[in-house]
């Protein structure tokens, strides 16, 4: 058979990863229903899950859902250690990695199977390696794309193995559910359901150009491929990411101008410092303002010279989210926050530039206001370098930034920036 025909991508997902890891580290807690976090859940237990509780999720709302529920802080050094140690147990069997988040990556064991045995087999062997070495388990999925990989990973938890037989692809795929599909969240689940679909294969039957007027054109045509396997994408095993980003949930808060010029602070503050520590700047700032019935807005602007500043990233972010709400003055409370900077480049080049007392001067780093601003933060950043971050902070996120999710909790989505 034709090697690019045979299911040999793997998606392997550490389950409830988070959770599990409060588990392995407390077995009193074993069987209980847990949640990571405190005001907001980050993370719950599938005994925890299987009340409602899920993540970003309110604390109180929690507790209501779970009257037994058990909140723990979290042990941010043990996720990340656990993390990575069940990363390199795909590393022994294969160089093709593709990680893409604490807890899951993509492989590809197309060049390994004389080594180590059929693509079920090393999946296999992986699981039974995590669960023994670690103590956490571990689902994996099998297929021939990894679209296809990925569901087949959430189709086999918990702690399961499913393998795609290429001859059966579609027959597989058309009988799960559309909120499977990646790219199908609660609002675009909505949409399709208000729609009588459903399944993913009522979509993928959907006449031609219903669905694009449905979602939109883009959004249509690549949930199209997908549903009928249509999925190109090979595995990438660069870690670099190409943009830097984000986010805070807030439960639920009222989209008052304190709320959310300290949300962003906090987070433009994180962005800003990471992208100085590596030497990079972006030219694009992106934000997201998610309303507390799950939907949610975009906006973006791209900027003339790339920047890394963190009050100049706190000011666009703003305006950016204040466009947002202008659009839907309906919507008087916020339940998420965040911020990306894309459009990255390594030591960019720097235009000097007359100052001219011109308004929002101060954000163009080639102005003497704008070099200002940048020895300032290279200031902070240093302090923080020798005494900690809590050494210093900038105004607006030391008069109470939003601190539900803890800072370490942020900082795993953030270290292979």
């Amino acid at each position: 058979m034709n090697i690019a025909m045979l299911a040999t991508v793997l998606h392997a997902d550490l389950d409830a990863f988070y959770a599990s890891v409060e588990q392995l580290l407390d077995p009193s807690l074993r069987g209980k229903p847990i949640a990571v976090g405190g005001g907001v859940v980050l993370a719950a237990s599938y005994e925890a899950k299987a009340f409602g509780v899920r993540s970003a999720m309110p604390g109180r709302r929690a507790r209501e859902l779970c009257p037994q529920l058990i909140f723990v802080g979290g042990h941010f050094k043990e996720y990340a250690r656990l993390g990575d140690a069940a990363m390199k147990v795909l590393g022994d069997y294969t160089p093709l990695v593709e990680r893409i988040s604490i807890d899951e990556a993509f492989a590809d064991v197309k060049g390994c199977t004389h080594l180590f045995g059929s693509p079920a087999e090393i999946a296999q062997t992986i699981r039974q390696r995590v669960r023994t070495e670690l103590g956490l388990p571990i689902s994996v999925g099998v297929a021939r794309t990894k679209h296809l990989a990925k569901i087949a990973s959430q189709v086999a938890k918990p702690d399961g193995l499913v393998v795609v037989d290429p001859d059966r692809e579609l027959a597989f795929l058309h009988d799960l559910p559309v909120d499977l599909m990646w790219g199908v969240g609660p609002v675009t689940k909505a949409k399709l359901a208000a729609s009588g679909i459903e399944t993913i294969g009522q979509l993928a039957q959907l006449p031609g150009g219903r669905l694009e007027r449905l979602l939109g054109p883009a959004a249509g045509e690549k949930l199209t491929a997908l549903a009928w396997n249509r999925d190109p994408r090979e595995i990438t095993t660069h870690t670099r990411s190409h943009s830097a980003g984000a986010q805070s949930a807030l439960g639920r808060k009222p989209a008052s101008a304190r709320v959310i010029r300290e949300t962003l602070a906090h987070l433009a503050d994180r962005i800003g410092t990471r992208l100085r520590e590596k030497s990079l700047a972006g030219r694009t700032v992106t934000a997201r303002v998610r309303f507390p019935d799950l939907s949610a807005v975009t906006r973006s602007r791209t900027l003339d010279a790339a920047i890394n500043t963190t009050a100049t990233l706190t000011e666009i972010a703003e305006e950016l989210v204040y466009l947002a709400l202008a659009d839907h003055p309906e919507e008087t409370h916020i339940s998420l926050l965040a911020i990306s900077v894309s459009h990255l480049a390594k030591d960019p080049r720097l235009q000097f530039e007359l100052s001219l007392g011109l308004e929002h001067e101060r954000r163009r780093p080639g102005t003497r206001p704008g070099l200002a601003r940048q020895a300032a933060e290279g200031a902070v950043d240093r302090i923080r370098k020798r005494f900690g971050w809590e050494a210093i902070a900038y105004g607006a996120v030391s008069r109470g930034a939003v601190r539900s999710v803890p800072d370490a909790f942020r900082t795993l989505a953030e270290k292979d920036l």
